[in-house]
């Protein structure tokens, strides 16, 4: 391993501008991780069960968990995909992307009323549940606070609440992924953030029993590892899956359409020299490519910054965003 990482920094997700419009991912550190391999579950018949993903999840040397190939990859090779655990549109194109999967929408159906439209009926059905707790309760105070703050990830915490609610999703349904650490002021503004959230629920009739989870421990823990691991999602304007080879990959991807929080994505370690990158062609559907051959055994990476900039431009947003100062080989060599 190449590079010291510090599990207790704050790490935001930054947008990255180039061919490599790489997005990043945090790490779960946890001495007691089990190495394993990945699996794919599907109610198909046994002859039909699509391959594993080529990976493993296990320890480094130094960089706590990390993603390692069990085969031979081939540049361009599509890795995995992945589903985000909970998503949410940005703020600002809240009426042009689907409620439910990002996408982008050229007619949005949803009134002033209803402020969210859907891109199909399958998503519309699959938000219904939780959609339909979000509509019981007055949200006027939880989302003026945000929008004057400026925030962005309470807003995913609040729907991974209606999905518990629901019965979509479980209370502890992230608790694998590592939290940020807090500064006493950012638990100060989480508190008020969650008495708003608190509030709305609760002049709602909805139970004490289905909102038993739902205490300040709960909400702060969730936001702190959103904060660490969420995802700017950044659409690759239906560049497909001939991205990496296409002149067309150096066109920059459409503005951000929102933020999603993944599982096994954010088990990948950095480097600025990496051998794979996460894309999204056009929802929030995370697409893992491999960006060079890889051999058996070793470890994915991704870069998480415009990898085009140079050393000294990287090491401050490495530091200043992720709390970790890069020692991998392009930094050591001052490239």
């Amino acid at each position: 391993m190449n590079f010291v990482k510090s599990k207790r920094k704050i790490k935001m997700r930054f947008p990255l501008s180039h061919s490599l419009r790489l997005a990043s991912s945090l790490r779960t550190k946890s001495n007691k991780f089990q190495f394993h391999h990945f699996t794919t579950t599907t109610t198909a018949t046994p002859e039909l069960r699509p391959d594993p993903p080529p990976i493993r999840v296990g320890l480094t040397d130094s960089a706590g968990r990390g993603v390692f190939a069990t085969r031979p990859i081939g540049t361009g090779e599509l890795i995995h995909t992945a589903k985000p655990a909970v998503c949410h549109p940005s703020p600002n194109v809240l009426h042009t992307v689907c409620y439910c999967c990002l996408r982008r929408i050229s007619n949005p159906d949803g009134s002033e009323a209803q402020r969210v439209s859907f891109c199909s009926e399958d998503c519309k059905r699959r938000c219904m549940e939780f959609y339909n707790v979000e509509m019981k309760a007055d949200w006027a105070a939880f989302d003026d606070y945000c929008g004057t703050h400026g925030l962005k990830y309470p807003f995913m915490v609040k729907r991974l609440a209606c999905m518990v609610i629901s019965g979509v999703a479980r209370s502890d349904s992230v608790d694998i992924l590592q939290p940020a650490n807090l500064t006493p002021q950012m638990i100060s503004r989480m508190e008020e953030e969650f008495g708003l959230l608190w509030n709305a629920f609760r002049k709602t009739l909805i139970s004490d029993e289905d909102i038993s989870f739902l205490t300040k421990q709960w909400y702060i823990g969730v936001l702190a590892r959103i904060r660490i691991n969420a995802f700017r999602i950044e659409l690759a304007a239906g560049l497909y899956e001939d991205l990496l080879s296409s002149a067309a990959a150096s066109v920059e991807a459409e503005a951000a359409v929102g933020h999603a929080v993944y599982i096994l994505p954010s088990f990948y370690n950095h480097d600025c020299d990496p051998n794979a990158h996460i894309i999204w062609i056009d929802n929030a559907d995370a697409k893992l490519k491999a960006l060079r051959d890889v051999d058996e055994g070793e470890e994915l990476r991704i870069c998480y910054i415009d990898a085009s900039l140079d050393r000294d431009a990287r090491q401050e947003l490495l530091s200043r965003g992720f709390g970790f100062q890069c020692n991998c080989t392009r930094c050591i060599h001052g490239d």
